[in-house]
């Protein structure tokens, strides 16, 4: 008799660690569909800049709905009240578990956890505590492709956003960049890989710099909007973000 698996949603950012996360999740849960915080304004991913219709586009390619969670800029109850409420719908669905691709960030870990706990549901982190140098290489020897999409000007300039992450993009990182970005130093777009049914075809867009509104921590990981200050060297001033656009072939052209 096949073992009854936990029902379980996957906290999605579209990014490499969520894909990665998804990937070894699906050996212990029975994951039912992805959540994503989205950008009511823009119709856009939450920090990454991804536009809603590459989340369909990847979502449609993995074989999993997708539950959007449509959150303003005006306060962090809103975004609360909004990841409550979509939490309780899945939960009504059976879910019990919610899977999330952070790695070592102990205060979002615990900070999820009794968000959690509010609703009666479980955080799973299969990625954490992951050496990251050896997660990176791992990530890109199963098969998976991305792309950055959201680049942290305290960390690296203009021409690291839309480079797909390779082992020369790995080697050409300085050395205060982690090798996965778990400081908030790049975010990226994953277009391929093992839990794809095939790739998503894009092209990359113009690439735009987008000045903080006001000083104030940097969001640090792609699953949550709240904010963390990051392990740099010089503040940070700004991102850089490389639009996704879709496209009708496979071709991923060059910016």
């Amino acid at each position: 008799m096949s073992k009854t698996l936990p029902k379980a949603i996957m906290c999605w950012s579209g990014g490499k660690d969520s894909a990665m996360a998804l990937h070894r999740a699906q050996h212990d849960f029975e994951v039912v569909g992805l959540l994503t915080t989205m950008n009511a304004e823009f119709a856009r991913i939450s920090m990454h800049g991804v536009r809603e219709s590459m989340l369909d586009a990847q979502a449609a390619a993995i074989g999993l709905p997708i539950h959007k969670v449509w959150v303003g800029g005006s306060t962090h109850g809103e975004y609360e009240d909004q990841m409550r409420a979509a939490l309780e719908s899945v939960q009504a669905d059976g879910v019990t578990h919610v899977i999330f691709g952070d790695i070592f960030l102990q205060d979002l870990r615990e900070y999820r956890e009794r968000q959690l706990a509010k609703v009666g549901l479980l955080a799973a982190f299969p990625l954490w505590q992951s050496d990251t140098t050896e997660l990176i290489q791992t990530f890109i020897n199963t098969g998976f492709k991305t792309i950055t999409c959201c680049i942290n000007d305290a960390y690296l300039d203009e021409s690291w956003a839309g480079r797909e992450i390779d082992a020369g993009f790995v080697a050409d990182l300085p050395t205060h960049v982690d090798p996965c970005g778990e400081n908030g130093e790049y975010h990226t777009f994953c277009f391929d890989g093992p839990i794809f049914s095939q790739p998503v075809a894009f092209n990359r867009g113009e690439v735009v710099y987008r000045p903080l509104q006001a000083p104030m921590p940097i969001a640090a990981k792609d699953e949550s909007d709240d904010r963390y200050d990051c392990a740099s060297p010089v503040e940070t001033k700004g991102f850089w973000f490389c639009d996704v656009l879709p496209s009708e072939n496979h071709s991923h052209s060059a910016i």
